[in-house]
């Protein structure tokens, strides 16, 4: 009987443990819900404990559905990207609150840094701008701010959340894969290592971080007590670059775009190191060998939060797949566009301090055009992408979809209709776990590549766009009206 392979996958708003067979059917999963904390306007948060405390309860879960250990043959790991962790080396403890990747409180540094011109120096290393989306400055600031990190001097160690979790799986290694430390705006991704012009800009000595190693091989080894027998750890990958491969996004123009808390779009692009001239980000897709291959990225803050906002927040639905019968039950948006600047806008337009809004409102509008609204507002923000990703040389061909949202199969269809493009889903739209599992399936040597592995991707199901060209044009015309006044 062949063994299982094992992913963690530590969302932001969950943290689950699945368990795939090597032809990449799923097994079985456990998933428990993060806490958010928000502790002023701007500023998000996670309680480090819960995350290890949550990831080791779903992790032992799955060993005893595989049957113990013995019965896995390798960890993939993937994990929330930019959100940093501070612990204590000597007993893995964290010593301040995680800062999620959603935090916008460096807004301000990043913006005097801009002033100073420093970011075209940041984006020719990094290939990212300054935001505080990104590691580096939020690290920066936590050195400067919370005294407890200063006072643990030699002892303190910082990393993603991968690193996190390896350091205490592991009861000590400290490291980081290329994919996650390419996220920090720390490491210079030509070269692959930490640059101290960087570590200097944002004020963080390079004895506190992890060493940058390949997202697939013999990474690390788990300690025999937390699971009754030593587990390796053969694969890890921050999420979207986990996503990207499993979706099978091997060959070079392949694009996937990831719907979850945000929404992310990656084209592959080998193993050549592109600069976006329009806003987008350049970032290490995967390293094998040493080897890294890269992708074009553009990030949306907000896409299923939105619907959690609609849900949790205004009380306009009772659960997210209400959206779909309420989207379905207005012949068009009633001239309602929602722009979800909730945590100021990502790519293309980098505005940090941006705030959402709702136009068009009339006695008329219905709560079902607000919820339409919000839907369509994912194709909206999919189409600025779409069209920087062209004026960059790497317009795509075809949208390869997965997260929670694309479910929704209005919204898949609503996608094609204004991309002006087929979009495919995949049966098993989890396709960020698929990912890891991909990787470590690699990293054992159960498979000998990642072409190989991509047979564990499955089947598919494709949307092709009905939507007459000029109700796409009014569409968008609205879209880019509403964007107008918010954009800074």
């Amino acid at each position: 009987m062949s063994k299982y392979l094992l992913v963690i996958d530590e969302g932001t708003t969950s943290t689950r443990a699945v368990l795939f067979t090597p032809d990449g059917k799923a097994a079985g999963s456990c998933q428990r819900p993060l806490t958010q904390h928000y502790p002023a306007p701007g500023l998000v948060e996670h309680d480090a404990c819960e995350i290890w405390d949550l990831t080791l309860a779903c992790t032992r879960e799955m060993v005893a559905k595989a049957g113990g250990a013995d019965r896995i043959a390798a960890i993939g790991i993937t994990n929330q990207r930019e959100t940093v962790i501070f612990w204590d080396r000597r007993t893995g403890e964290p010593l301040a609150p995680a800062i999620v990747w959603q935090d916008r409180r460096t807004a301000d540094i990043c913006a005097d840094l801009k002033e100073r011109g420093e970011e075209a120096v940041v984006q020719a290393k990094t290939g990212l701008l300054l935001d505080p989306y990104f590691s580096g400055s939020k690290i920066g600031w936590a050195l400067q701010s919370w005294p407890q990190l200063a006072e643990a001097g030699e002892h303190l160690a910082v990393g993603t959340v991968e690193s996190y979790l390896v350091f205490r799986l592991t009861g000590g290694l400290h490291i980081s894969d290329a994919s996650n430390a390419s996220r920090t705006a720390l490491m210079a991704i030509g070269s692959g290592g930490w640059d101290d012009g960087l570590t200097d800009l944002f004020g963080v000595p390079r004895e506190i971080l992890p060493e940058i190693t390949d997202c697939a091989g013999k990474l690390g080894t788990t300690l025999p007590e937390l699971f009754g027998g030593a587990i390796s750890i053969c694969g890890m990958a921050g999420d979207q670059q986990a996503a990207t491969i499993g979706q099978g996004c091997f060959e070079i123009g392949q694009t996937k775009a990831t719907f979850g808390t945000g929404a992310f779009v990656l084209t592959q692009t080998g193993t050549t190191l592109r600069q976006s001239k329009h806003r987008l980000l350049s970032t290490v897709l995967y390293q094998l060998h040493g080897e890294r291959h890269y992708a074009l990225e553009g990030s949306v803050f907000v896409a299923g939060s939105l619907i959690q906002w609609l849900r949790d927040d205004l009380g306009l639905i009772g659960k997210a797949s209400d959206t779909e019968p309420l989207a379905r039950s207005v012949p068009d948006n009633g001239g309602v566009y929602l722009v979800p600047g909730l945590s100021g806008l990502g790519a293309p337009h980098w505005q940090p301090n941006a705030r959402g809004a709702i136009s068009g409102l009339s006695f008329s509008a219905t709560k079902a055009h607000v919820a339409r609204a919000a839907l369509e507002a994912m194709a909206h923000q999919t189409h600025d992408l779409k069209s920087a990703f062209a004026a960059d040389g790497a317009d795509w061909a075809e949208l390869r979809i997965d997260g929670g949202m694309v479910a929704n199969d209005w919204m898949a269809q609503d996608l094609a209709d204004m991309l002006a493009i087929e979009v495919e889903r995949p049966d098993f739209i989890e396709t960020t776990a698929l990912g890891a599992a991909m990787l470590a399936a690699v990293g054992c040597g159960m498979y000998d590549s990642l072409q190989s592995v991509a047979v564990m991707r499955g089947g598919v199901t494709r949307f092709t766009p009905v939507l007459d060209e000029d109700s796409r044009q009014i569409r968008l015309a609205g879209w880019a009206d509403a964007l107008s006044r918010v954009l800074q």
